[in-house]
Order: structure tokens, then sequence, then C-alpha cells
């Protein structure tokens, strides 16, 4: 039978097309409505975790997010996300597992609601990853991922010291280390990686990004702490979201991120994978996403990472 043309099919596949040409700017735009106002904000989250919003204009308009945690909180405990348990790579009774670094993506509200810990970020870089399309990207929730820079999960290490990869170490006592180098020390039981000391011992560690043309204005992550151990700040900023926040260089977070006190920084990844997430739930029943986060180019969207840092709170 010999396909005729039909005013009715051509209306149906200009309407369906039309469909699938807005919806991104659909899913943009309602994005807009569920960002944080850009007001500032202080509440006590849950015992000994304080959150702050805090509001700039200057360089740019920005949005910033500071969690403050007193390690020293009864309840509080820091958790990791665990790598891909699998048999299969048991290589024998007294010889020891093949460290391969994977694990499996979720977004930041996945993690939170998986583990039931209260507050978790995004975590360390991580590979592969692509980002072409809303539809078209890698990983999704589920997909295998591997992570960069030594990761420890409950004591386990499931993923080794890499060259120019710093580590944030908490050992059981609670006590947070940030000791400037790729390895955490040998009593550390959740630990994590990022690509660069920003504040080490007090000092700004801001010359190795002066007059760099590479160094953008970009949503961050940031994890400080202070000289006792004892003290953690979580710093995220929200990015290139023209008028409402538009990002931090390396160098004006490293001036900011002093400006705090901080004993020692160190930058995890950032970019669409900044994501801060509260158990609180919201008004559709889930974990809460405190900043506004833009992962294919769509507003609060949750971007599945490779792992997190979380916390345990009363």
């Amino acid at each position: 039978m010999k396909w005729r043309y039909s005013p009715k099919t051509s209306n149906y596949c200009f309407i369906v097309g039309g469909f699938f040409l807005f919806l991104p700017i659909l899913m943009y735009g309602w994005g807009h409505f569920r960002r944080p106002p850009r007001s500032e904000n202080q509440q006590e989250l849950f015992r000994g975790i304080v959150y702050q919003r805090l509001i700039e204009s200057k360089p740019r308009p920005l949005i910033i997010h500071i969690v403050t945690i007193d390690l020293n909180t009864p309840g509080i405990k820091p958790f990791i996300t665990p790598d891909i348990e699998n048999l299969s790579k048991n290589v024998g009774v007294g010889k020891q597992a093949i460290i391969d670094n994977e694990t499996k993506a979720r977004t930041t509200s996945e993690f939170v609601a998986e583990f039931q810990v209260k507050l978790a970020i995004n975590g360390s870089y991580f590979y592969p990853f692509k980002e072409v399309t809303p539809w078209h990207y890698y990983p999704h929730s589920g997909d295998t991922t591997k992570v960069l820079g030594q990761t420890i999960s409950n004591g386990k290490i499931y993923a080794n010291k890499k060259s120019s990869w710093y580590v944030l170490c908490f050992d059981n006592n609670n006590q947070a280390q940030i000791p400037g180098g790729e390895e955490c020390p040998k009593n550390t039981i959740q630990g994590l990686a990022g690509d660069d000391v920003l504040v080490f011992q007090g000092k700004p560690k801001i010359n190795i990004y002066a007059n760099s043309s590479a160094d953008k204005p970009y949503s961050r992550v940031v994890a400080a702490i202070d000289k006792t151990g004892k003290k953690l700040w979580l710093v995220l900023v929200d990015g290139k979201q023209p008028l409402y926040s538009e990002g931090f260089t390396k160098r004006e977070l490293t001036q900011f991120i002093a400006k705090l006190g901080v004993y020692n920084a160190i930058n995890l990844d950032g970019g669409g994978s900044t994501t801060l997430v509260v158990a609180n739930p919201d008004k559709e029943g889930k974990p809460k996403i405190l900043n506004a986060p833009t992962h294919t180019k769509i507003l609060m969207r949750d971007r599945p990472v490779a792992n997190h840092l979380g916390f345990y709170a009363d």
C-alpha cells in the first residue's frame, strides 16, 4: 500500500517534533522555580551541623553554601560511598584482593536515601564521563564508575593513591586530616581524594593559579578543616547560572576559603557534579537538594557520580 500525505499526519508529526524540541527548554525553565532563593539563610540542620547560604554580588553574582560540622558532637559520623562488591575478584586466601576503584554511580540524593545519612555532598573526580544531551550522558544511576585518587570506605581501601590527587581522611576518633599528600594514614576509616590543596597549614596556595587564563569561574566544592581536625567546613558554590550564581575561579575560591580561618583545604569534584543534599524530606517526600546543580544543562538535576561524602547525625 502506497503511503499518502495526510494533513492529520503532518499535524501529528509537527506536534510531536515540537514537544521534543521544546522539552529541554521547559525542563530548564522549571528548574528556575526550584532553585534556592537569592537570600541569605542560616540554620542548624542537625546537632553539630550548621548550614549557611551566603549571597555575593562581587566579583559576579554568587550563591555560596557553607556547612560547618563539629566532629566532636555525639552521633556525627562520616561515611564514604563503598565500592562494588564482587566475589569473583577475590584472588584467594592469604592474597591481597584486587583494588580496581570501581563504584556504582548514584546521585547524591540516592546516596542519602540508600545509606540513611543525614547530609551528603558529591565526592571525588571520576571516569568515564560524557555529557552530550539531556538523554545521552554517562554515567546513569547504577552504571560502573571509577574514582580518582585513594578512596577508603569503612576501613577498606578500594582505590589506590594517585599522583597529585590529595586526600581527606577520617580516623575512628572522628578526627579529620588533610595531610597534603596522596595517601591517608594507616588508621583511616573513611577517605577520598581531590585534585588540589587550596590551603595548607593556614597558608593559601593561590600562586599556582595567578594570571592563569584557564582558571575560569565554575561551580566548586571544597572540604576544609581547622588545626585540630575536629571542625570541618563543606563549601559549595553554584556556577554557570547568569545573574543567579556564576561561580568562582580557583584563585577566588582559595581567597574565600582562607578568610574562613581554615587550616587545610582541598578541592573536590565540581561543575555539574556540585550537589549538597539533606535528608529532611521535601514536598515530594525525597531528600532535599540545598544548592542549584546543573546536570546536562538542566537546572536542579542531580548528577549520578562515583562517590560521596556523607554524615550520620542525630
